[in-house]
């Protein structure tokens, strides 16, 4: 099974929100099963972010599996929510990049022209805010994203963000799932997939 039939089956098996489906619609009309993950690190080839999300979605679940995190730390969620979260956090990252061309030697010492990623991002609004300002154009109403949901979405990148410190330890602190995800995160871009370059 391909990352991209592997995502539509946990999406339509878990995720059934009023506006799921027209989600759906929007990353097939989307470049997201085509997308890479990264224009030089992990998933930087085409299908990348697709096999990203996945790959998330499986950490995710094994870390919400462990005794210790359900026991100790209280944390459980709906297969609905680890679906959402998992599999749409990085939609930002939708119509971002773009195949160009750059000059690099061969084995041989001769230039030519090889394609390389690079970022031209047609909606600036920031990282994780952005994936969840486009799910929220889509799942609204009552099935719009939990507070924890989007928190976990905007603050997947943990300490890896940009923002204040300050306020990153607080959001992980207040919303446990955000903690979750992006050790989930961490892990599927490290571990599973490593860097293609």
């Amino acid at each position: 099974m391909s990352a991209k039939e592997e995502f539509i089956e946990i999406y339509k098996e878990n995720i059934h929100r009023e506006g799921a489906d027209r989600l759906l619609e929007y990353l097939h009309r989307s470049d997201f099963f085509r997308a890479p993950s990264s224009s030089r690190y992990h998933g930087a080839h085409e299908g990348g972010l697709v096999e990203h999300s996945v790959n998330v979605y499986y950490c995710l679940k094994d870390y919400l599996a462990r005794p210790r995190v359900q026991e100790l730390y209280g944390m459980r969620y709906s297969e609905e929510t680890i679906a959402i979260v998992a599999l749409l956090h990085d939609l930002c990252k939708i119509d971002f990049y773009k195949v160009s061309t750059r000059n690099v030697k061969n084995d041989q010492g001769v230039w030519e022209k090889v394609p390389y990623y690079t970022i031209d991002d047609a909606m600036p609004y920031g990282h994780g805010e952005k994936s969840v300002y486009i799910i929220s154009g889509f799942l609204y109403g009552e099935g719009r994203l939990t507070r924890e949901e989007a928190f976990a979405i905007r603050y997947h990148m943990g300490f890896s963000g940009t923002e204040d410190k300050n306020t990153i330890g607080r959001a992980l602190e207040k919303y446990p799932l955000a903690m979750a995800l992006n050790v989930a995160d961490m892990e599927a871009s490290y571990f599973i997939e490593g860097s293609d370059s």
